[in-house]
């Protein structure tokens, strides 16, 4: 399986399986269209007439062209068949029962009261809470007993809003500090907040402790104060960037990502991630919300095309910044076509539910933070383990070859089937796909591609 696409200035062609990227010229992406469902003979007439006022192109180049395309065939460049579906299942199963990452729900609960989020601002549908140190404990013993031969462990601090609980999260990490040696292991912390509690203390020690930093921004003042509101209904853009700024510059500009969420209030948002590099802030990720059917911040299909020109006027700035020695990150560009993720990354996705699970402050063990709540995907608890293998075992059946609409779409060893929570929520099932996403996903993909070909090419070196 092979995709084409042409955006920028460059003619790109991806073969799906090898994971080769090939920036080619126009007889040869003419010539690749038409190469296995053509006989040579036929395709070397086709170019004729289709470059015939083509003074540059002779018969020759178009003959030598059509031997390279054969030769990237041949060595399975090209066209290289997909012989991966009946390892999937395997793959996805070869780590066994070992867990690598937890996302610690230390508060359920929220100082802001942000209409589209998914937490139902922080109690996840349930009761508000606070985690204890004790909880907390069990279960950093929790991961590290179920973490096998894994020595590098993840945990992810969660809410709600994590800085209302910050105590506990000290605690935690302190706990996994003094007992990290003794089991082999190294605990990478991150942090993920909505900035209104950062002050000195939060700053000093996030620096010192959390590998990262995750910040909740949606760009434009008017943007984020449209959603991003306090109980009184007041805005907290004024509050929060300052502190952001701090945090940010005293992290020196690095190890830490401004996420954003754009809604049907603002498919612009390239205008959104444009105020967050005029405040200073480089390391960025702008989310598609996933909303109820009908909630006022529902994206839409009329706001498709105005996403895709996004995207693409996105990877045109990244491009022109980076050039001009002004580069900035941007979550979903982030690809690399050398040594990009192994094969059973490439089909086994984020690992939720088998090598990754969420703990509510009570203990309770669900697939991932999106699960939280949904009584059908408790797999058991941090004392007990998982009592529920059969949730288990459907997390770790499903693959994106276990999603017959992933079958023949060129991106499905990019996006490992996509999300299984999103899947769920818009299906009833993990093993359906959420086509809205996986629609603005392609489009993020070509525009990831073309940047990192480009970068590549030496296209984007500083002038």
């Amino acid at each position: 399986m092979i995709h084409q696409y042409k955006l920028g200035d460059y003619n790109i062609v991806l073969d799906i399986c090898s994971g080769s990227v090939h920036v080619v010229d126009e007889v040869a992406y003419e010539i690749i269209a038409l190469y296995e469902t053509t006989e040579k003979a036929e395709i070397l007439a086709k170019m004729h007439e289709l470059f015939a006022d083509r003074e540059d192109i002779t018969d020759e180049d178009i003959e030598e062209c059509y031997e390279q395309v054969k030769g990237l065939a041949d060595n399975r460049q090209l066209f290289t068949p997909d012989t991966y579906a009946p390892k999937a299942d395997t793959l996805k199963r070869k780590s066994g029962n070992i867990i690598k990452a937890l996302c610690i729900h230390i508060a359920h609960t929220c100082n802001l009261n942000c209409s589209y989020c998914f937490a139902s601002q922080g109690k996840y549908h349930g009761d508000r809470a606070m985690m204890s140190f004790e909880v907390g404990k069990r279960a950093l013993d929790f991961l590290i007993e179920n973490s096998g031969s894994r020595t590098n462990l993840e945990v992810d601090f969660f809410g709600g809003e994590p800085l209302m609980n910050f105590d506990v999260v000290k605690q935690m990490v302190a706990y996994a500090r003094s007992i990290e040696k003794e089991h082999g292991k190294n605990f990478r912390f991150t942090l993920t907040t909505n900035g209104m509690l950062i002050d000195d203390d939060v700053i000093d020690f996030a620096n010192r402790e959390m590998s990262n930093v995750v910040l909740s921004l949606d760009g434009r003042k008017e943007i984020h104060d449209r959603y991003r509101v306090d109980y009184a209904g007041n805005g907290s853009w004024e509050k929060i960037v300052p502190k952001f700024r701090k945090l940010v510059e005293a992290r020196g500009g690095k190890n830490y990502y401004m996420r954003g969420t754009f809604t049907h209030a603002n498919p612009d948002f390239l205008e959104d991630i444009k105020q967050m590099l005029d405040l200073g802030f480089n390391e960025l990720s702008m989310e598609p919300v996933v909303s109820a059917p009908g909630d006022e911040g529902e994206l839409t299909k009329e706001d498709l095309p105005i996403l895709f020109e996004q995207y693409e006027k996105l990877a045109e700035l990244m491009i022109k910044r980076e050039r001009e020695g002004k580069p900035f990150t941007f979550y979903h560009y982030m690809i690399d076509l050398t040594d990009g993720p192994c094969i059973y990354k490439r089909i086994s996705g984020c690992g939720s539910g088998t090598e990754y699970m969420a703990v509510t402050p009570w203990g309770d063990l669900y697939p991932c933070h999106q699960f939280v709540g949904e009584e059908r995907f408790k797999l058991g608890n941090i004392w007990d383990g998982v009592t529920n293998p059969e949730v288990r075992e459907e997390f770790a059946s499903c693959n994106v070859y276990a999603k017959p609409e992933c079958a023949d779409c060129w991106a499905k060893l990019y996006c490992s089937g996509g999300c299984a929570a999103n899947a769920y929520h818009a299906t009833g099932s993990v093993t359906g796909i959420y086509e809205y996403g996986c629609e603005l996903f392609r489009k993020r993909m070509e525009c990831a591609i073309m940047v990192a070909a480009a970068r590549a090419l030496g296209d984007l070196d500083p002038q």
